[in-house]
């Protein structure tokens, strides 16, 4: 990491919609000696509610007295605000079934420095994926899941997701739903790979169900979970052709490698700081 990134703040605000947010923010990082790099702004005219990234290079040396400071200021302008530090590596965690193609994605992106961050740790409720955790060398958690044992499976979840503090947590096809118990507990967002184009054929199948409405696009929905099943906020979505020739197989193997690349890239987004959720929507920043 240069220097100048080792002072680099990112805040993500929202709020109350006035004249003068903008000027009082920047006049605000002007003021304390910071150069801002990157700045983006959205309103929601409906809502009147206001957002802001701003990607600045601090201006003092105690930078974590620097984003308080910034937050502080930023209350006073009825903005809910959240300032990332350049000295936090951010930690995730991988919650996986059986399809490990997400999976696979997820490792080698971060195996290959796309991804800045630490991964901490797999679980899953089979043991698909535990000889390429043992390849990768990354610590693997197997907690069978059924209707029988589903509040004692999510509380060894927590134990152990606490144990190594993530920051947010995916689901790279775990096709289990989480409770509203777990989540609240967990008390970090998680991000869920649905395949298909939400809010399009929830539930399980999706590409079965895609086929038998004989539809000419399939898609996949990144967004993040909630105790309703695949009706949390959305992140980013695609989608891809395909024709009455396309059999289930067929969709199923073109859908895999959207999969991959629309939760690779919810991810990615998260680490930089991009998503602000408001109700049922997200914000992402460019």
């Amino acid at each position: 990491m240069g220097e100048s990134r080792q002072k680099r703040l990112i805040a993500l605000l929202s709020g109350p919609d006035r004249r003068g947010i903008v000027a009082e923010l920047s006049g605000w990082i002007y003021r304390h000696g910071g150069n801002i790099i990157h700045a983006d702004q959205h309103r929601d005219r409906e809502e009147g509610i206001f957002f802001q990234r701003i990607e600045w290079d601090g201006g003092s040396e105690d930078l974590h007295a620097e984003a308080g400071a910034f937050q502080a200021h930023a209350s006073t302008l009825g903005m809910r605000v959240r300032v990332a530090l350049p000295d936090h590596d951010p930690v995730f965690a991988i919650l996986v079934s059986r399809y490990p193609h997400c999976f696979h994605d997820l490792v080698q992106r971060w195996r290959t420095n796309e991804f800045q961050c630490r991964l901490a740790c797999v679980i899953s409720n089979h043991e698909t994926v535990r000889p390429d955790c043992e390849h990768y060398g990354l610590p693997f958690h197997y907690v069978p899941v059924s209707a029988e044992n589903r509040d004692e499976a999510e509380s060894r979840q927590i134990e152990i997701l606490r144990a190594v503090k993530p920051d947010f947590v995916v689901m790279a096809r775990y096709m289990q739903v989480l409770s509203e118990n777990f989540l609240g507990r967990l008390g970090v967002p998680v991000i869920n790979i649905h395949h298909s184009f939400l809010p399009a054929f929830v539930g399980g199948k999706p590409y079965h169900q895609a086929h038998s409405r004989g539809v000419k696009l399939i898609g996949a929905t990144a967004h993040y979970a909630t105790a309703v099943l695949d009706d949390g906020p959305i992140i980013h979505q695609d989608v891809v052709r395909v024709s009455h020739r396309h059999g289930v197989r067929d969709l199923i193997r073109k859908g895999r490698d959207l999969e991959k690349i629309v939760l690779s890239q919810a991810v990615a987004w998260q680490l930089e700081h991009r998503i602000l959720v408001y109700g049922r929507k997200t914000v992402v920043f460019d």
